[in-house]
């Protein structure tokens, strides 16, 4: 268990964290101290109602940013549910039997030999 030495409107804090998160702290501490300035409470003579008031401003933040997230997730959810509309074709393989595999492959070997015995004739004249 590590501690870390914040800062907070002026204040200086000691914090508990697992080892390897003190920069995470750091970091969060920072952030409130931010949040502090921006709500304009910091400097006031109640230090307990400017960190209720942050605070406040902090959870808005909070709840603005899982409606987004819901929002976002609902979409993605629809949006993956709902039928390709941009005349996009969706073709699916659905198999041959094996008899009409090997046709193709037997008609695919035999229109490359043709093709090899045209490119021949075409050499030949050529030269």
């Amino acid at each position: 268990m590590a501690d870390v030495n914040v800062m907070i409107d002026g204040r200086p804090y000691s914090v508990a964290c697992d080892d390897g998160q003190e920069r995470r702290i750091l970091q969060l501490s920072a952030f409130v101290d931010t949040r502090m300035r921006e709500a304009g409470v910091a400097g006031t003579n109640n230090k307990p109602q400017a960190m209720v008031l942050a605070s406040l401003v902090l959870a808005d933040e909070v709840f603005d940013m899982n409606e987004k997230l819901v929002t976002l997730e609902s979409s993605l959810e629809k949006e993956s549910k709902a039928p390709k509309s941009s005349g996009e074709t969706k073709i699916e393989y659905q198999g041959l039997s094996p008899k009409d595999e090997q046709n193709v492959v037997n008609m695919i070997g035999q229109l490359a030999s043709k093709v090899e015995k045209l490119t021949a004739r075409v050499q030949r004249k050529s030269a």
